[in-house]
């Protein structure tokens, strides 16, 4: 009688388990550690991935790569197993020691990218990163509130007393100590002190123009028509052309800040094969084209960008013309310059 009851009660069980499992119940196949920039990973890619793999994703975000690096150093070892940064900031990563060489076996949709994308400068042979989206710094007008005359094609524009309070920028110091670097003739990523000296005074003056500094969401301020002018990412203009049809769009012809950002696994990450899984999966075509949809940025990824519609295609924010990718600048690392960079910031921004 014991044992029959214990034989019926296995048999229960054994039932049970099976009805969770199949009602998603059943066991988790482990977590994913992902930090990535704000606004950059669709809510729903996440679940649908969570969904297929039983692997749960806790994603944290930041605004810059400075950031990003700076939790990466000061958190635990293995905090964080995806990290995204941008190009210049995968060669500082590597020289530090903070990324691991990646296991290509384990990436079969890596071949979806497009072959002009890989083995970049700042990783030669594509050993630690693989390209996720893109784009370049541009700025966008409000054609209602400002002077007919404006020519945004030249970044003195931003610079003028009639923008007083009424531009937003991101929060990105590179970018705005390389713009105002640009307008006066110099390079990009200066590194000559006495012409930083000259580059800070300029920034001085644009400062009362800045109505708001923002790297998660500039186009909320242009959409709303907070503001007259923004100096944005590329997928933000994007958004914000779609959203308000008095908005348009200018290529500074002294070239404008690019990006390409990567998806990169860190040294100690502590779900590997989570992370290989969570890759191989945002490789996807399907998938890549949902990436793409929601967050309508440059994309490295040929066969997501063949499924795209014409709205994708015509939008010139997202598929910006050849000749303005072939004026533009990278962001290069500029060693101990960059400590003379962030004193700049800092009083620039207090």
């Amino acid at each position: 009688m014991k044992k029959g009851k214990t034989v019926i009660l296995t048999a229960l069980i054994v039932v049970l388990t099976a009805g969770l499992t199949a009602c998603g119940g059943g066991k988790k196949n482990g977590t994913l550690n992902l930090f990535i920039w704000t606004e950059y990973m669709p809510d729903s890619v996440i679940k649908d991935f969570e969904k297929e793999t039983g692997i749960k994703v806790q994603m944290q975000t930041y605004s810059n790569n400075e950031e990003m690096l700076a939790k990466v150093q000061g958190s635990n070892p293995g905090a964080y197993d995806i990290v995204v940064p941008s190009d210049y900031m995968v060669e500082n990563m590597i020289s530090q020691g903070l990324l691991q060489e990646l296991d290509k076996s384990q990436l079969t949709n890596i071949g979806n990218l497009d072959p002009a994308y890989l083995n970049p400068s700042y990783d030669p042979e594509s050993k630690y990163s693989v390209p996720y989206l893109g784009g370049a710094g541009v700025i966008v007008y409000n054609k209602k509130m400002v002077d007919p005359g404006a020519d945004f094609t030249n970044y003195d524009e931003l610079f003028k007393p009639a923008y007083k309070n009424s531009i937003v920028v991101l929060d990105d110091f590179r970018s705005i100590i390389g713009i105002t670097s640009l307008s006066m003739g110099y390079d990009f990523n200066e590194t000559d002190e006495s012409k930083l000296g000259q580059i800070k005074e300029k920034m001085l003056t644009l400062k009362p123009n800045i109505k708001s500094f923002d790297s998660d969401s500039p186009k909320t301020l242009m959409i709303t028509e907070e503001t007259s002018v923004g100096l944005m990412w590329s997928g933000e203009a994007a958004l914000a052309l779609g959203e308000n049809e008095n908005l348009d769009l200018a290529f500074p012809s002294k070239g404008m800040y690019l990006f390409l950002d990567n998806l990169c696994i860190t040294k100690d990450a502590k779900n590997k094969e989570n992370a290989y899984k969570f890759i191989d999966y945002v490789l996807k075509a399907e998938v890549n084209k949902a990436i793409s949809t929601e967050f309508p940025y440059l994309n490295p990824n040929k066969a997501g960008v063949a499924l795209m519609d014409d709205t994708y295609r015509s939008n010139k924010a997202i598929c910006i013309p050849p000749e303005e990718i072939k004026k533009g600048f990278y962001v290069k690392n500029i060693g101990k310059t960059v400590d003379l960079y962030s004193e700049i910031w800092a009083e620039f921004t207090k």
